[in-house]
């Protein structure tokens, strides 16, 4: 793997080697406001707003928490679904030298706190309706302050956010003038444009390249939900490497739309972060759920680009109104998909549908977020993550003694070392070091590499579950599980699922004497757990298989050999 066959596959143009600006990840906003200021950048509800007014309200806005006490290095949650505060907030945040903690809004009041504590936030944006969920986790946090969007009866020292910002203007302004002006001379490749001059409040805040940019919750090699702590280096780097990679999309002329959730690093990096970068107009979707909203909103703002699970692009494959030829998808250039392995049915009719292609991907929130991808022009492989993007070194090692390289075509561990790759996990020293080594990013997934470079995922080493590419950690699924006054055991895990790749199955064995039933379980983990980690199976069992030691053997559960 020394030898690096995947550059031989790459697309022409595509570069081996990329040079990056020493810039915060905000340039990338305020460049695209300086170089097409009246271009749309947001789309939402039929509403747009332009670069210049996106730049200019995040200036506003950082300058607004800073007089908060708001300093250099703060963490500030956002708690919201996508939408134009999303963006404003993240930026702003950025601007003003603090630290984004995403906090997904699906999550339930226990849930949160760990995460606020965890993070030591003091300060969250957060959607209106769920002002109240914030409140009932407050007590127990150290949380000051609360910027809400939205109506929302709030308590002393929290505000909203219109009146932080403070401005008549409406937050979703149609002051551009149109979505697609006309493009000027660019260079579609690597690094274009003035990157050595900052916005006039970003450069008060002294945000360097090298500063934290991001906490991003993953599970990372345990299964105890942790920081990936991300630079603005790492997010600035994958950004570019996957603006390169998308080798034929132009500056200032793609049209992407941003269906996944912004809060998950895959959407935040592959949507938001690299249409700054190509200067793109963002289509804001509020509920990917919604899929006739979504067709339309593909259809009629002429989307070119968006990065999805495949559960997604199989449900925009069997819409009836798909099927029926109602909706016209040949906008779509090229389409990510990532979280869960794609099926090459859902592939196939997807490119038949639009015209355009889906590319296969793999990242993690230990290197925000892709290293590998299949080409845009060149072969893609079905059932293959790809090559790795520019700059990414990968190697498969030894599974037991973790530095042996495997030969080609042999399984075993994936690492990657990449100029993305995070910092390490926030006050975990124990696990970083596990991650993190010699400089190589351990992956926790099994892999393998064929004699061209293309990769393809077999396992996961962790038990990591991605029901329709969220995250679930079994560990807390287990918890949860336990505390039912008549549950003796419980072990969970992740088993295949036709529409979301993976969902989470659970087993339990119940008290003597005690009888359970599924849906009584489910309603249980309802009020402890987001949705999308309720097991969607129950397996009531006697007895668990175990180890001689007591370990739970979750491999004969699934009816895998060891």
């Amino acid at each position: 793997m020394t030898s690096k066959p995947w550059l031989l596959h790459y697309d022409p143009g595509v570069p081996a080697h990329l040079v990056y600006p020493s810039v915060p990840v905000f340039h990338f906003l305020d460049e695209a406001a300086r170089l097409c200021p009246e271009r749309v950048c947001l789309i939402f509800q039929d509403e747009t707003t332009s670069y210049r007014e996106v730049s200019d309200r995040t200036d506003r806005l950082a300058a607004r928490l800073r007089s908060l006490g708001i300093r250099k290095g703060d963490r500030v949650g956002i708690c919201l679904p996508n939408c134009p505060e999303f963006v404003l907030a993240y930026f702003a945040i950025l601007k003003a030298g603090a630290v984004v903690v995403a906090v997904n809004p699906l999550y339930t009041p226990p849930e949160i706190v760990h995460q606020i504590n965890d993070a030591g936030l003091e300060t969250i944006f957060c959607a209106g309706s769920l002002y109240e969920r914030i409140q009932a986790a407050r007590p127990t946090t150290g949380i000051k302050r609360v910027i809400v969007t939205g109506d929302a009866s709030l308590q002393s020292g929290d505000v909203h956010f219109n009146d932080l910002l403070n401005t008549s203007m409406s937050l979703h302004s149609a002051g551009a003038q149109g979505n697609n002006p006309t493009p000027r001379a660019s260079n579609t490749n690597g690094t274009s444009g003035n990157f050595g001059a900052f916005s006039s409040f970003a450069s008060k805040s002294e945000t360097g390249p090298d500063d934290i940019a991001l906490f991003q919750y993953t599970g990372g090699t345990t299964g105890i939900a942790k920081a990936a702590v991300a630079s603005h280096r790492n997010l600035v780097a994958n950004s570019l490497q996957f603006k390169a990679w998308m080798s034929t999309l132009q500056e200032e002329q793609e049209t992407f739309l941003l269906a996944l959730p912004v809060y998950h690093i895959y959407a935040m990096v592959c949507g938001m972060l690299l249409g700054m970068a190509m200067r793109a107009s963002l289509v804001i979707l509020p509920d990917p759920r919604n899929i006739a909203g979504l067709l339309s909103a593909i259809q009629d703002n002429h989307v070119s680009y968006f990065p999805a699970a495949p559960t997604l692009y199989n449900a925009i494959n069997n819409a009836p109104d798909v099927i029926a030829g109602k909706v016209d998808l040949t906008s779509i250039k090229a389409c990510i998909s990532g979280s869960a392995p794609l099926m090459e049915q859902t592939k196939q009719k997807f490119e038949q549908l639009t015209g355009g292609r889906i590319l296969e991907g793999y990242g993690l929130s230990e290197a925000p977020t892709a290293t590998h991808c299949n080409p845009l022009q060149g072969e893609n492989r079905s059932g293959s993550i790809g090559l790795p993007l520019p700059d990414v070194n990968a190697r498969i090692v030894d599974l037991e003694n973790g530095s042996t390289e495997m030969p080609v075509g042999e399984p075993g561990e994936l690492i990657i070392r990449s100029p993305q790759v995070m910092l390490g996990y926030h006050n975990m020293p124990e696990e970083t070091a596990l991650a993190l080594r010699d400089g190589w990013l351990y992956s926790g997934d099994i892999a393998r590499m064929d004699a061209n470079g293309y990769f393809t995922i077999l396992d996961r080493k962790k038990e990591l579950i991605k029901p329709g590419g969220m995250e679930v950690w079994p560990r807390e699924v287990e918890e949860a599980l336990a505390a039912h006054p008549q549950v003796a055991e419980a072990a969970v895990a992740g088993v295949p699922d036709a529409y979301r790749g993976e969902t989470v199955k659970a087993w339990v064995v119940c008290k003597p004497g005690q009888l359970l039933e599924e849906a009584e379980l489910q309603a249980w983990c309802r009020k402890r757990l987001a949705p999308f980690k309720i097991p969607t199976e129950i397996e009531f069992r006697t007895e668990l298989p175990k180890s001689g030691v007591g370990k739970i053997l979750k491999w004969k559960l699934l009816g895998k050999k060891k």
